[in-house]
């Protein structure tokens, strides 16, 4: 009982209206472009979502077919998604430590250029590169199939990526979605630059960057509406991405080696502590016991080196953030069982990054030193199991691994 019926330059489907016969079709032939509209479609088959959805589909398709625009007629119930001439929408990611919290925004300007409620949603761990497709993939779903739209991003990476065809190594799963979203509306893709004055651009980049500190504290103020809780979840698309192996320093765009961003981490006490030990002959650890190697007392050079060396790390790891560092402790002790050096490392902070790496260095460096300083009577000595043991601070808490 539903069907078509030409009325002005306005193809309407109404309950009741008798569907066009057979061989009537609609062509444009340079006249005024017929617009296909959804009117009441709720109380049409409210008994049938299934074939609610069908209907709504042959319709789209017809529009798409005939290159026609959509746009919204009536109160639109039971049918969400947006119809309308054109729209634009401006859409950005962020993340807290890239990987980190992170979080999207899209923001909707209808044919009229009024902004709709915009559409936001976060995850706990993620990347800046995921949130940017995110908000363009959510973007597009929220905008009816067949629909014109004309999508900024201030994303380099995903403007290229849809225009010029950019190679896609990660985040596969979000790709292939928007993909579909994007081939069966028409979409036109812009490019803005960030913090430039665009005034959505900085909307929709503070919004996304609000669900990113949602991410990251856990927390909701009481007048935060519920669409930006609850959106992220609503799409297979999405995917859990809480025990995703990621490699911090990676640069997901470049794949070049980058130094991670803990400007917005809090500043926490923070613990490490490394183990490792030298092995070497009988003969060699009775030296160092009782004093006798040639270049000096070796266990108080080795303690004095692990501390600079944990002092140093910066400067001899790329990527480690300076740090002011407010205790190192390296303790050695002789093994006679094992014939070998001992060697435990503790460091302590206060910041926004932990010092496992300080640690580990003073460790290392000790070990070098020991064998340093002994290797003229036993080159065959062997530094073995520089490991971290414990650390505690910081998000991930307190962790103890030996």
């Amino acid at each position: 009982s539903i069907g078509l019926q030409q009325s002005t330059n306005v193809l309407e489907w109404r309950k009741g209206i008798p569907p066009l016969p057979p061989n009537k079709t609609v062509r444009r032939n340079g006249v005024t472009p017929y617009i296909i509209s959804i009117v009441n479609i709720a109380d049409s088959v409210t008994t049938s979502p299934r074939r609610t959805e069908a209907l709504l589909s042959a319709i789209i398709k017809s529009a798409v077919y005939l290159n026609l625009p959509l746009r919204r007629f009536g109160d639109g119930r039971g049918w969400n998604q947006r119809f309308s001439l054109m729209v634009e929408i401006y859409t950005d990611g962020a993340c807290l430590g890239n990987p980190g919290p992170g979080g999207w925004a899209a923001i909707i300007l209808d044919e009229d250029g009024e902004a709709e409620d915009p559409i936001s949603g976060f995850e706990e761990h993620t990347t800046n590169n995921r949130m940017e497709i995110m908000a363009a993939l959510k973007g597009l779903e929220s905008i009816s199939l067949g629909g014109e739209v004309t999508l900024y991003t201030d994303s380099q990476y995903l403007f290229n990526t849809m225009t010029k065809g950019w190679k896609r190594r990660i985040n596969l799963d979000l790709w292939d979605a928007l993909d579909k979203a994007a081939s069966t509306r028409r979409v036109h893709w812009r490019w803005v630059r960030g913090h430039n004055g665009n005034r959505m651009n900085e909307e929709a980049d503070k919004l996304a960057s609000e669900m990113a500190r949602m991410a990251l504290t856990g927390s909701y103020s009481a007048d935060t509406p519920d669409y930006r809780k609850d959106t992220v979840d609503d799409s297979a698309a999405n995917t859990n991405t809480k025990n995703t192996l990621v490699l911090s320093h990676i640069d997901s765009e470049t794949g070049r080696a980058m130094m991670v961003d803990v400007s917005a981490k809090d500043d926490t006490e923070r613990v490490a502590t490394a183990k490792g030990s030298v092995v070497m002959n009988p003969e060699t650890l009775a030296l160092i016991k009782n004093g006798a190697m040639a270049k000096g007392d070796v266990l108080s050079v080795a303690q004095i080196a692990g501390i600079m060396g944990a002092k140093q790390t910066s400067h001899l790891i790329p990527m480690c953030h300076p740090l002011m560092l407010t205790n190192v402790k390296v303790e050695l002790e002789l093994d006679e069982e094992r014939s070998a050096v001992s060697i435990e490392a503790t460091v302590k902070t206060t910041g926004k990054t932990g010092v496992e790496m300080e640690a580990l260095t003073a460790v290392a460096v000790a070990a070098l030193t020991i064998y340093d300083m002994c290797k003229a009577v036993d080159r065959g000595m062997r530094i073995q199991e520089v490991r971290m043991t414990y650390k505690t601070g910081g998000k991930s808490g307190e962790i103890a691994l030996d």
